[in-house]
């Protein structure tokens, strides 16, 4: 056994970027680092997670910690890692780096988990709902027992709608289509090519078509559409709006399924989208939310996800209760 046993790694790989944690079964947080988004769809599993190492390793730098790294656990929480099969192979992958002993040493779990399990309470049964609307949107939820709900969330195949890239691609359509006379008129016509120094749709069209702009700057417009919404633009508040519809359509389906829709139960809501709290949109929330599960109590996570990922790896060690509040003080911001 090495210098490192008993130090616990915690890691949230989400689409926009990717936070790793090494703490130790007090609940003190030893070495953390920060990289890129987690993508094995795009980069392959054995590069995603190598890209995990990388950050691992500066972690552990930080920390002090001289390789070879032997770990108690592994709690990885990954965006992307949508089915059974996937969190098979990322857990495969990860375990391959020989951190943790044994079969059980790795866990991975999608990353909706840890921003449900950072919005639960430490102690008793937990319970409760997460809806994670950034560069995607997804859905977990736990009920006591240990009982989950969750969704597959690999796009339009599997009936989701929103997160802000496609909120990006849904202002675009109606844009373009008020500019060529095919839809109604809408600010985001002139609000759309503005932000990238363009007078027109037809000139953004063209810019993203060949290359000009590149692919992945296209998540620049969706604070555009909630600023143009915020104006009173019907076409744009009819879009959030329905981002709103979709954000309770699917906390409500979880809350049901775990038989909790009656129930005094937090839905947390988390990503870029949910945490920036867009007046129209989180009023929305708020109001539907009222009306579908009047019980539900919504929390706004402010915190970093990887602090799910911490608690689920303190959930394991079976540590001190003080452990838990340790780690909190870390990664919350102040007044938690």
């Amino acid at each position: 056994m090495g210098l490192s046993d008993g130090i616990l790694l915690a890691i949230d790989g989400g689409n926009s970027k990717t936070d790793v944690a090494l703490l130790d079964a007090r609940g003190t947080v030893l070495g953390s680092a920060r990289g890129a988004g987690f993508s094995p769809q795009g980069a392959g599993a054995g590069r995603a997670v190598a890209g995990l190492a990388a950050l691992v390793a500066e972690a552990a730098g930080a920390a002090g910690l001289a390789a070879p790294l032997r770990l108690a656990h592994v709690q990885a929480c990954l965006a992307n890692a949508d089915l059974p099969a996937e969190e098979e192979q990322l857990a495969a992958e990860i375990a391959a780096y020989e951190w943790a002993p044994g079969a059980s040493g790795v866990t991975v779990v999608n990353d909706t988990f840890a921003l449900l399990r950072a919005g639960l309470s430490d102690a008793g049964e937990p319970a409760g709902v997460a809806v994670v609307c950034g560069a995607g949107i997804n859905c977990s939820g736990l009920a006591p027992g240990g009982r989950t709900a969750r969704f597959a969330a690999i796009g339009r195949i599997s009936g989701d709608w929103g997160g802000g890239a496609f909120l990006a691609e849904e202002a675009l359509w109606w844009a373009a289509r008020a500019e060529d006379g095919r839809g109604g008129a809408t600010a985001l016509a002139d609000a759309l090519p503005a932000h990238f120094g363009l007078a027109t749709m037809a000139e953004l069209i063209e810019a993203l078509h060949r290359g000009l702009i590149a692919a992945a700057r296209r998540h620049e417009l969706a604070p555009v559409l909630f600023a143009v919404a915020a104006s009173g633009d019907a076409v744009a508040r009819a879009i959030v709006t329905r981002q709103a519809e979709e954000v309770v359509t699917m906390a409500a389906t979880a809350l049901a399924r775990l038989g909790l829709l009656g129930s005094r139960v937090p839905v947390i809501l988390g990503g870029g989208v949910l945490a920036a709290r867009h007046p129209l949109l989180h009023g929305r929330i708020v109001a539907l939310l009222a009306e579908r599960a009047p019980r539900a109590v919504p929390l706004v996570l402010t915190a970093p996800p990887v602090l799910g990922a911490a608690l689920l790896a303190l959930d394991r060690a079976g540590v001190h209760s003080s452990a838990y509040a340790r780690v909190r003080a870390a990664f919350e911001p102040s007044g938690g």
